[in-house]
C-alpha cells in the first residue's frame, strides 16, 4: 500500500522552439524534471502534511517514480496569456482526506486561475462529503477558509501564469508532488 505522508507544491515556466522542449524547461524551472512523474487523481490522504518544496525535493532521488497532480498549459501563440494551477481543499480535521484540482486556462491572471482552482477543489471535496457550497456565503474573509455545514476547510493554490512574449512554445506547470510513503 502506497500512502503519501507528505506533499509539496511547485510551479515552473519554460520556453523553447519545440513544444516538448518548453515542457522540459518548465519542469526544470519547477525542480521536478529529474523524476519520472506519474499523474494521479485528486485525493490528499488523511494526515498528509504539506511541506516546503526544498524539503520535498530532498526526499526524492533522480529517476524515482514520483506521483503528482499536474496542471499544464502550452501555446506558441504570440502574446497569449496562459496559466496552470493546482488548488487544494483541506478539512480542519486532519483525519479526513482533502482534495486537489487542476486548472489550465488561457486569458486568466495568476490570481484568477488560482482562485478558480481553489473553488474547484472545495467544490469537489464538498460534493464528495455530501455538502453543498454557496460560494457567496461559504468563503471566509481571508479568502483561504470556507465554512461548510459548520465545518472549516482551508484552501490554497500553486499557480504559474505568463504571457508568451517570444512567439515560441511556452509552457506553464503547477504540481502537487507526493513524497515520503508508508
Amino acid at each position: 500500500m502506497l500512502i503519501p505522508n507528505k506533499l509539496f507544491l511547485t510551479k515552473g515556466t519554460g520556453q523553447h522552439r519545440e513544444k516538448l522542449g518548453s515542457f522540459e524547461m518548465a519542469l526544470r524551472n519547477a525542480g521536478i524534471a529529474p523524476y519520472n512523474l506519474v499523474e494521479v487523481s485528486s485525493i490528499i490522504p488523511p494526515n498528509c502534511r504539506i511541506i516546503s518544496k526544498e524539503e520535498g525535493l530532498r526526499l526524492l532521488n533522480p529517476g524515482q517514480i514520483t506521483f503528482c497532480v499536474l496542471a499544464k498549459q502550452q501555446t506558441d501563440e504570440y502574446n497569449r496569456l496562459l496559466a496552470a494551477s493546482v488548488g487544494l481543499a483541506i478539512p480542519g480535521d486532519s483525519n479526513l482526506h482533502g482534495y486537489l484540482s487542476e486548472h489550465h486556462s488561457f486569458g486568466e491572471t495568476e490570481e484568477t486561475a488560482g482562485n478558480y482552482s481553489e473553488y474547484l477543489a472545495i467544490d469537489m471535496l464538498g460534493s464528495t462529503l455530501g455538502l453543498e457550497i454557496n460560494i457567496d456565503s461559504a468563503r471566509g474573509n481571508n479568502n483561504q477558509s470556507w465554512k461548510l455545514s459548520g465545518k472549516i476547510f482551508k484552501t490554497q493554490n500553486i499557480t504559474a501564469a505568463t504571457v508568451n512574449k517570444e512567439g515560441i512554445w511556452t509552457t506553464v506547470v503547477a504540481a502537487a508532488v507526493f513524497a515520503d510513503f508508508e
